[in-house]
């Protein structure tokens, strides 16, 4: 593709349903071989952005550009791939039929489908119907569908759902050869962890408004907490009177906690409890950081 435009611009969204704001004033850009990843809870307006960003909305204020063009107009839905978790297939078809119409549909060639369903491995499945394919097989029809047109801006909700270890990295390793050619990803996903690992920025949304935008590792960095699990002795309410604990999770002979103060805690903890065992110590992740934004967004609000 070779195209330093930018791939995705949204300025000043806003959209609401009745009362409730769905977007509140978003800003947001993807550029060329850039991996977005967009996080937040459930009605924090990730699928608005979404449709708006697909055509499938027309926003109240504000606008979105995709590869400079509306993409409400057919012409610029040509530069998107589409992989969305409620899309439903028609049974009687095959899955190339449905790559095959997804390829026609962007203006190429029946025969560009075949080395997607090779790369997808989708190749032996070819002329099978959709209705007896299992769910993981149809979300790699989907992915199918989405890469075909060799897209400017892939647009995945939920992409690995359905996907095992082995599958989703082989998905991820697709990605990253489309975007090293210059496609740009926004991806929704509810596996924040792994959102982490492929991501160059994350978008943290809330409320219908973008909390953060900022690449995984400097949000993990803004959250000093740590989290320490141990097999003690020591029962839940002794823990939590120990020096710098935020919460204390027990499962079984197991306990987690959160603290600012691993050094100091460990310390007094093994003062406390000489027998403790299977100790661990580790960073916060991104999905504690994006908890945490919310929260407070929620404690704000």
């Amino acid at each position: 593709m070779g195209t330093t435009q930018t791939v995705m611009t949204a300025e000043g969204l806003r959209y609401r349903y009745g009362e409730t704001v769905a977007l509140d004033d978003v800003d947001l850009r993807v550029e060329p071989g850039e991996c977005v990843a967009l996080l937040g809870p459930n009605g924090a307006g990730k699928s608005t952005l979404v449709m708006i960003a697909v055509g499938l909305l027309a926003p109240q204020h504000g606008s979105v550009r995709i590869m400079g063009g509306d993409p409400r107009r057919a012409a610029t839905r040509r530069r998107l791939g589409v992989a969305q978790q409620t899309l439903g297939f028609p049974n009687t078809l095959t899955v190339n039929e449905l790559v095959t119409g997804a390829a026609v549909r962007g203006g190429l060639r029946a025969a560009a489908a075949r080395p997607v369903l090779e790369e997808l491995g989708l190749g032996d499945l070819a002329r099978r119907r959709v209705a007896k394919l299992s769910g993981g097989q149809k979300q790699r029809v989907q992915l199918a569908m989405a890469l075909v047109t060799e897209p400017a801006l892939l647009v995945l909700d939920e992409p690995t759902v359905g996907l095992d270890t082995s599958a989703r990295r082989h998905f991820w390793q697709i990605l990253a050869r489309r975007r090293a050619q210059g496609a740009a990803v926004l991806v929704t996903t509810h596996l924040i962890e792994e959102s982490a690992a492929v991501a160059d920025r994350v978008v943290v949304l809330d409320h219908g408004r973008i909390l953060a935008d900022a690449p995984p590792q400097e949000l993990v960095s803004r959250l000093p907490d740590r989290t320490v699990t141990v097999r003690t002795g020591l029962d839940r309410s002794a823990l939590e009177q120990l020096p710098g604990v935020l919460s204390v999770v027990s499962e079984h002979d197991r306990v987690t906690i959160q603290t600012r103060s691993p050094e100091e805690l460990l310390r007094v903890l093994l003062d406390r409890d000489p027998d403790l065992s299977d100790l661990r110590v580790r960073d916060a992740g991104l999905e504690e950081a994006v908890l945490a934004l919310t929260d407070a967004q929620e404690v704000a609000a």
